[in-house]
């Protein structure tokens, strides 16, 4: 059964900081059967029905109706989800709960956990250990033995380049490997990403290890509640060392055969022998926030996985307002548990995140000297505060996006 849905739906454009509360009843999943490292070509009959019945159904999921835009044919991806990032509707799925390889789309969940622990000035001299057991092909920041680097820097690494020697680093400095992939199953199973088991923290393919794209949503939705997590994942292009690095989000950077889209700002990409090509994106047009996750086309070609997701964010844009949800993105237990707290009040236009640290918006600001770009504008006008965690779980009515299109860059 779907929980309920939001006491009071907002208005697009109220620029009241008044609060949205959500009061939501945790629904109970199906068990999933145990995954396999290489997934079939085919979704099982009976998937979790975790945020309605239609999102555990195979096949695709909509409702249509006069004024409201046919899905695009051309969408060839194992599973993929569009949903509202705010109220948390699900505008369509396809097989959402599908457990398939998740690929770097796991660093989602890898830096929501581990991010606010460390601050960003701190500084760490990697040891050969710290390296030990990164995957052959890994995609790499370039990480040195007897180096020392900043945690701001690390995080760079992990999301502009996905690399998982910088991952590897950063869970040295949270206890090790194990440790930190017992950290983030249990922050998946406290978000409710009941479909997702973590054998390592990079996303590395690993037997066992999946995800689903319902879940990518859940975990992407909580670490855009982190203005530390935003401000990296909508970094374009940043100093590391010596060098500059780039973005691989090609959505976010550009490429030959993808413009950047207009309004993203971020969030993570992945590929695996197993898992194909995944991502998980954020964009903005005219104060609506979506989220769009794919997983694996079966197409492909060059870049297939961004020219999808961009398909599916144009139609969300267009469908939205239009189409009856199949489902809901739900909130974490602590949330569900508690219930939302409709006094709950902080200064307006700060975030709180999970950490408990506020974010005051600014006309513009990055993720920190050396990030370029022209820096991340930060458009807060007014909106709904954050506040992630205890008894409430409250989205932002604006969310932080990066001023792309006055500062695209091509190569």
């Amino acid at each position: 059964m779907p929980a309920p849905k939001p006491a009071g739906r907002r208005s697009l454009l109220v620029t009241s900081a008044a609060l949205l509360s959500l009061s939501v009843t945790a629904p109970t999943a199906l068990a999933a059967p145990t995954p396999s490292t290489s997934p079939s070509a085919t979704p099982p009959a009976q998937m979790s029905t975790l945020g309605g019945a239609r999102l555990g159904m195979p096949g695709t999921q909509v409702n249509l109706a006069p004024g409201v835009p046919v899905l695009p044919k051309d969408v060839t991806a194992r599973s993929w989800i569009v949903s509202d990032a705010e109220s948390g509707e699900v505008l369509a799925a396809h097989n959402a709960h599908w457990r398939l390889p998740p690929a770097s789309t796991l660093k989602m969940l890898f830096a929501d956990t581990v991010l606010p622990r460390f601050p960003k000035g701190t500084r760490h001299k990697v040891a050969a250990s710290d390296l030990k057991g990164v995957g052959v092909g890994s995609s790499v920041v370039g990480i040195k033995e007897g180096s020392s680097y900043s945690v701001h820097d690390l995080w760079l690494g992990v999301f502009l380049r996905s690399g998982n020697d910088a991952v590897h680093v950063l869970a040295a400095m949270n206890g090790g490997i194990e440790q930190t992939v017992q950290d983030m199953q249990d922050h998946a199973e406290e978000l409710q990403a009941l479909d997702t088991t973590v054998v390592s923290p990079d996303g590395y393919d690993a037997p066992g290890q999946v995800s689903s794209a319902y879940d990518l949503t859940l975990i992407a939705r909580s670490g855009l509640q982190k203005k530390d997590f935003r401000d990296y994942c909508s970094t374009v292009s940043a100093k590391f060392g010596s060098t500059e690095i780039r973005n691989t989000n090609r959505l976010l950077s550009g490429d030959s055969d993808v413009p950047v889209y207009r309004g993203i700002a971020g969030v993570k990409n992945g590929n695996t022998t197993h898992a194909g090509a995944t991502f998980t994106g954020v964009a903005e047009r005219n104060g609506k926030v979506l989220l769009v996750t794919v997983m694996n086309p079966e197409k492909r070609e060059h870049n297939e996985v961004y020219k999808e997701t961009a398909k599916l964010f144009d139609w969300g844009f267009q469908a939205a307002g239009k189409v009856n949800p199949v489902g809901e993105l739900v909130p974490p237990k602590s949330a569900a548990a508690g219930g939302a707290q409709p006094g709950a009040s902080a200064s307006a236009g700060q975030a709180v995140g999970a950490g408990g640290s506020g974010a005051k918006p600014a006309a513009s600001a990055s993720a920190g000297s050396g990030s370029s770009g022209a820096g991340i504008a930060l458009a807060v006008a007014g909106g709904l505060l954050v506040l992630l965690g205890g008894a409430a779980f409250l989205v932002n009515r604006r969310w932080p996006l990066p001023d792309l299109m006055r500062r695209r860059t091509r190569s």
